[in-house]
């Protein structure tokens, strides 16, 4: 009983550590979308500099799930808990990079007027960032139901990203002059789709996590 208690402290203690992370990434992407709705290049690069504190907190529970496997030889479920942290942690360090790689689009462009005012895109980012809140409720709250409509809203992201693609490519077409700003933008949208492809990653682990199964389902 004794030990029981101490690995539920432990598992206690990395839950606080992965929500920290949570809180972290969630705050980098929801600035990722306020700089490029408004061109703010201060906010971006204070998401650039506030990666590195997200890529220590990856650290940080990753040592501590090292430790958990090595002191208490958890049983078969107890494992897949803390296998299933330790592989969350990767797709929210990719997504808090691409919240980076966003931002340093956005200080490249921010001179530049918008080619027309962004709605589609601005969209597709608040349908990539709902699907992280979603997912993240369905991981705290083990809600596999959840879990899987976060992987069917992938195909709407999926359709946004080829849709803006082809408006972008044809506005290339018409107006050689726009270029590098639609190449820019391209780019922002295709990180966005990134992070809607992690949030379905998560919810699949979140699947295995309650279930013990792990398969593709989106």
């Amino acid at each position: 009983m004794g030990a029981r208690l101490s690995f539920e402290e432990e598992m206690g203690l990395l839950h606080e550590q992965f929500t920290n992370m949570l809180s972290l990434t969630e705050n980098a992407i929801d600035k990722a979308i306020v700089a490029l709705k408004t061109q703010d290049a201060a906010l971006a690069k204070e998401i650039i500099e506030g990666d590195d504190e997200i890529d220590k907190a990856e650290r940080k529970i990753e040592k501590s799930c090292l430790e958990i496997m090595v002191r208490q030889n958890p049983i078969a479920s107890d494992l897949r808990r803390v296998t299933s942290i330790f592989k969350l942690i990767t797709d929210l360090e990719r997504i808090a990079d691409h919240a980076e790689d966003i931002s340093e689009i956005v200080i490249r462009i921010k001179d530049q007027k918008y080619l027309k005012p962004l709605v589609d895109l601005p969209n597709m980012a608040n349908k990539a960032r709902g699907m992280v809140t979603k997912v993240i409720r369905s991981y705290l709250q083990r809600d596999v139901d959840m879990a899987y409509e976060v992987c069917a809203e992938d195909n709407a992201v999926d359709e946004m990203n080829h849709k803006i693609t082809n408006d972008l490519i044809e506005m290339i077409k018409g107006n050689p002059a726009s270029a590098e700003q639609a190449v820019a933008l391209i780019s922002i949208t295709k990180y966005f789709e990134r992070i809607a492809d992690h949030a379905t990653n998560i919810a699949e682990w979140v699947v295995y996590n309650e279930t013990g199964k792990h398969k593709h389902i989106g």
